[in-house]
């Protein structure tokens, strides 16, 4: 049996830069961190003692016999992928899918993590954000950029360079008490939307030949905010208003990225103090976060009362597997 675990993440400049649409014509660049809510996939082989082959559980259960029947498109492609068979797959995760803060393709690393260790193999953490991307993007045809795999691959506090050679993960160097200055000022919300990423990707892709300064200044904000957080001298609240300065840009970006019910709470966090804020992933709903000094934060949480306030701490791990007991198989 396997038992692994991967952080999700938050994204905070750059989004949008890191599709090969964009980054393999004009480069790209995402600052991001992974954070402790994570998602769990247990694996194992099914003993062959039931009229099926195959069981999986996530939101729905699934018994089935052939591989091809398998609904679930990242599971299906990725055991025809690894030449995976006769397995019991249970996914459970800390926060919901469709919420903005790549679920999907944590659950894609952590599966594939899985499956090599279930055939007693060991995958590097670029091999797994590599085959990841792969599998979304080409296997599955899913629309969308290439951080968020990277991100809960590697895991921590990370600038990611995008190029048409591929990317580059470079660490940001940055004290524990500014880290943590950093993880303290920021809150985060549930909308109670959810959406399909893959939708609002694909408008974004539709839109960016048309957005190309937008998506370039978003880009160079990356740079301006790491040398913020490395910069100990520098004013750390600025952060927090270039989370608003790339927030304008990005809703700009496609009208799908944002709606009327996310602009009033954005706006409502904006009057009770906060400084700057963005909606995590692609848009359209999930997380708010927001960047509130500690005087304010008591104002803000008041303003969006009606909202879930998740605290959280960033983590540095990346995926990792957390319970490994091999198991003799032979297959049929």
């Amino acid at each position: 049996m396997i038992i692994t675990r991967t952080p999700f993440r938050m994204s905070f400049f750059g989004g949008g830069t890191d599709m090969p649409e964009f980054f393999k014509e004009h480069g790209g660049a995402v600052l991001s961190t992974s954070f402790d809510k994570y998602c769990y996939v247990n694996v194992r082989h099914l003993p062959r003692f039931f009229d099926y082959s195959t069981e999986l559980s996530y939101s729905k259960l699934e018994r089935v016999t052939r591989i091809e029947d398998i609904e679930h498109p990242a599971v299906r492609e990725a055991m025809k992928f690894l030449d995976m068979h006769e397995l019991r797959l249970t996914y459970e995760a800390d926060l919901p899918a469709r919420s903005g803060l790549g679920t999907s393709s944590s659950f894609a690393v952590g599966m594939l993590n899985a499956f090599y260790a279930l055939k007693g193999k060991y995958a590097d953490k670029k091999r797994l954000a590599d085959e990841a991307i792969y599998l979304e993007r080409e296997l599955c045809g899913e629309a969308g950029g290439w951080q968020d795999q990277i991100a809960a691959s590697y895991g921590g506090l990370n600038v990611i360079r995008f190029s048409e050679d591929g990317y580059r993960v470079s660490p940001v160097i940055v004290s524990a008490e500014r880290k943590r200055a950093l993880n303290e000022n920021l809150m985060l919300f549930f909308t109670g939307f959810s959406r399909f990423s893959s939708d609002i990707q694909t408008a974004t892709k539709k839109a960016l030949a048309d957005k190309t300064a937008e998506l370039r200044e978003m880009c160079a904000l990356v740079d301006e905010a790491e040398k913020i957080l490395i910069h100990k001298e520098s004013d750390l609240n600025e952060f927090g208003r270039m989370l608003d300065t790339s927030w304008q840009l990005k809703r700009g970006v496609s009208a799908k990225i944002s709606t009327d019910s996310i602009d009033r709470l954005y706006a409502d966090a904006k009057k009770a103090g906060a400084l700057g804020g963005k909606l995590l992933g692609a848009g359209g709903g999930g997380f708010l976060l927001f960047y509130v000094e500690k005087e304010r934060q008591a104002a803000v949480h008041a303003a969006l009362s009606n909202l879930l306030h998740v605290p959280f701490t960033f983590e540095n791990g990346g995926t990792t597997v957390i319970f490994y007991e091999p198991e003799s198989y032979v297959a049929k």
